[in-house]
């Protein structure tokens, strides 16, 4: 039996054996020894029949698709007459962003991200007495011995607050718990209990983040086939879908059936756990949008703050402000604020904490583990040389941006990533096994992928000319020089180096797919091929097929480190939906690998709207009678992506003047042909060797003519094919629509100072040692 399968079955028969009420049908004792011998594989007689029921339910087949509810009741009878109810309960942390980028400071965002990651990822688990697992690979550990205390703490507290509650629950009844939500099995009776903490929780630590938690009662048939009747007969089935299929309102909620061999694919993608999940995503919609919901009041625990005309507002959400700290600049906080801020520190090691000790605040921060120590901890676990000739013990975290961009030139990227194809995959599961296998390996595959690109592409960065002066004291301090703000069930938000920012993008992309595939649980069919030629700009002879159905879109933007958090990650955001969007387009030729959008602001000032007007306002020339010229190519595919960074190698080889750079990407807005002989004159006038680089690296990768008997030369242009929004559409038609032409020089010349070269990459890495 697998690990998954045997959880499953401890939380169901635990759930059942329990009871529907308050009080345990069998003893505490019983219930024990019944966890303790399903875990080691034993019988147990007491609860024997409630395990054989468990089992046989498991044990149905995958294609098991009855075509009336009857022939449930009767191959199934034992599990048709098992009433008794178990409950399962959905939450979580609600308009993350509003709460995390509040505070336009970094360790105020540290702070928030750290302290809502500790409640998913310690507080929530340990309502269920699971411990931290740090706690149990490295229980001697500092960080070990404070999260003892902290989740002693947090026993009192529950038991306080609801009592009984503890006793109820197991860990095996987690089916996950990450990406800032929960989805828990738990005894019938202690639903609402269980919806009611995790809300509450959330208020008690951040005091303004916004939460919300739903919870209900199925029955043991309802885990494998989706919300049934009482009785069963009363239940819609297949033979029913098979007559109102194409019904408006059965079509929304099974989904569009293409063709009628997939009747009985659509019904039963809904009609299984999958169903119960969707009800309470809907019921957890409608609480938090201020629903009242059957008996409990709407939002249970919602935050109030005192405030008064006269009193000052510290600068994040403007609550009042309650203390004056000693730190520098002497800020003023709200005690939320005050919480942010004391997280972010914890989560830094930062030894400046004397201002909240001396505080009027009792609430205690407790420990957490950064992302930091978490990537240290992945490092001892395979061979690298990430620290190169720098001692472990030497290397702290970076505290700020301007450490961060002291290891490019005072440049940093912004790199927001986010799974593709995650909500048509889920829409698939039929089993709560199902889904917890997924939640485990996605988040595995996400940050793990986002560990090993920053072991391959980063290294140590000893900090000097440091500009701010409260900064100068870390002057020579060896630092990782990045900041992971989250990593949560599919998404990521992280600040590297810009000179690494691409190749980090790249590589977590490559890595996220490469990882699933090893579980030989998400690989597409042999028959679905990718149309490589229709897929990739830049050499198709050398890319290959998509083979994973899930994959990581990322948006990047390349600033300066003083540039606001909230602008960049605003930014940010909208360069990966712009990615996702590209990604999704692409599923057209059956490509369903990565895709990155990029921006840098190096060139560009400050966007006051959206990626898409800018670019559709300020890098799109159409003129009657004449191609349409789209002056940038991005977004890219990871294998395009790969050719950009070489192209921009090959120009940096090439030694073409940077000059000359500039004004050809000026002489671009002026026509198709004026920048094609601009072009042309520069690259002439290189080294012969230089300019066979440069035509092999470019104008042969990226800029053959459409017709390949055509001999001509394009470059800096490339013909744009362009991608339908359906399959076979006929709203882009050639004959009816000008011609439209795309470049990716825009890109080549953003990038250009952050691509190191091989030679110049070896003489940093010795200007370190």
């Amino acid at each position: 039996m697998s690990e998954v399968r045997k959880n499953m079955t401890i939380a169901l028969a635990w759930c059942l054996a329990w009871g529907e009420k308050r009080e345990p049908q069998q003893s505490l004792e019983t219930l024990a020894k019944m966890r303790q011998n399903l875990a080691q594989g034993k019988e147990v007689l007491e609860v024997s029949q409630l395990v054989s029921q468990i089992q046989k339910l498991q044990a149905i087949p995958s294609d098991y698709y009855p075509n009336q509810v009857s022939e449930i009741e009767n191959d199934y009878p034992e599990l048709s007459q098992q009433t008794t109810p178990i409950g399962l309960v959905y939450g979580g942390a609600t308009k993350i962003k509003g709460y995390v980028f509040t505070s336009a400071k970094l360790p105020d965002i540290r702070g928030a991200s750290a302290l809502l990651d500790r409640i998913n990822l310690i507080d929530l688990p340990a309502f269920f007495n699971q411990e931290p697992k740090i706690c149990q690979e490295e229980p001697e550990s500092e960080l070990s011995q404070g999260l003892q205390a902290d989740y002693q703490r947090l026993r009192d507290w529950l038991d306080e607050e609801f009592p009984q509650l503890r006793t109820a629950l197991i860990p095996e009844l987690i089916i996950y718990s990450t990406g800032g939500n929960i989805l828990a099995f738990c005894p019938a009776a202690y639903v609402n209990d269980l919806a009611n903490a995790i809300e509450k929780r959330y208020t008690t630590e951040t005091i303004t983040a916004n939460s919300c938690a739903v919870g209900d009662t199925f029955r043991l048939l309802e885990f494998r086939f989706g919300l049934l009747q009482n009785p069963l007969p009363k239940t819609l089935w297949l033979d029913w879908y098979r007559r109102e299929y194409q019904h408006p309102l059965v079509e929304a909620y099974f989904g569009k059936v293409e063709k009628e061999t997939d009747i009985v694919t659509k019904f039963f993608n809904r009609k299984s756990f999958n169903e119960l999940a969707g009800k309470l995503a809907t019921q957890f919609n409608q609480r938090r949008s201020g629903n009242d919901t059957e008996n409990r009041p709407s939002r249970r625990y919602p935050p109030m703050l005192e405030t008064h005309p006269y009193l000052i507002r510290e600068e994040g959400d403007r609550a009042s402000a309650v203390v004056k700290t000693k730190l520098p600049g002497e800020p003023e906080f709200s005690e939320n604020l005050a919480r942010k801020r004391i997280m972010g520190q914890r989560a830094k090691q930062d030894k400046e904490q004397n201002w909240y000790r001396q505080s009027p605040f009792t609430w205690e921060p407790g420990e957490v583990e950064s992302w930091a120590n978490k990537f240290t901890r992945f490092l001892r676990e395979s061979p690298h040389n990430y620290y190169r000739n720098v001692a472990q013990n030497e290397v702290s975290e970076a505290l700020s941006l301007e450490e961060i961009g002291n290891a490019s030139n005072g440049y940093i990227s912004f790199i927001y990533a986010d799974g593709n194809n995650m909500g048509g995959y889920i829409q698939k599961i039929k089993t709560p096994e199902e889904y917890q296998q997924f939640s485990h390996d996605i988040f595995e595959a996400t940050e793990k992928s986002v560990y090993y690109a920053l072991r391959e592409h980063l290294q140590p960065h000893k900090l000097n000319n440091l500009r701010k002066l409260e900064s100068r004291n870390r002057e020579g301090t060896w630092v990782h020089p990045f900041e992971i703000i989250t990593i949560g069930g599919d998404d990521v938000l992280l600040i590297v180096p810009a000179n690494q920012a691409l190749d980090i993008a790249k590589t977590i992309g490559e890595e996220f797919e490469r990882i699933l595939i090893s579980k030989q649980r998400y690989n597409l069919s042999e028959d679905t091929s990718t149309n490589l030629k229709k897929t990739h700009r830049y050499r198709p002879d050398l890319a290959t097929d998509s083979h994973c159905q899930l994959s990581m879109s990322s948006g990047v933007l390349t600033i300066a480190y003083d540039t606001p958090v909230y602008y960049a990650e605003n930014l940010t955001s909208k360069l990966l939906k712009s990615a996702k969007k590209k990604a999704k387009l692409l599923k057209n030729y059956d490509y369903y690998g990565g895709t990155v959008d990029f921006l840098t602001l190096k060139s560009v000032t400050m966007i006051s709207s959206n990626v898409e007007s800018f670019r559709e306002e300020g890098l799109i020339k159409k003129q009657p009678d004449k191609p349409r010229l789209k002056l940038y190519a991005t977004p890219y595919t990871l294998h395009e992506l790969g050719g950009v960074i070489e192209t921009a190698k090959a120009l940096q080889e090439s030694k073409f003047p940077r000059s000359q750079l500039y004004q050809i990407r000026s002489l671009l807005a002026h026509g198709k042909h004026t920048a094609i002989l601009n072009y042309r004159y520069f690259r002439v006038r290189l080294q012969k060797n230089q300019q066979i680089l440069l035509e092999e690296k470019f104008e042969q990768a990226w800029c053959p003519p459409k017709d390949p008997k055509n001999n001509g030369n394009l470059a800096p242009w490339m013909f744009l094919e362009p991608v339908p929004e359906k399959e076979n559409s006929q709203e882009l038609n050639q004959e009816k629509q000008p011609s439209t032409y795309e470049t990716i020089w825009q890109e080549l010349v953003d990038i250009y100072p952050f691509v190191e070269k091989e030679t110049e990459k070896l003489v940093a890495e010795e200007t370190n040692r």
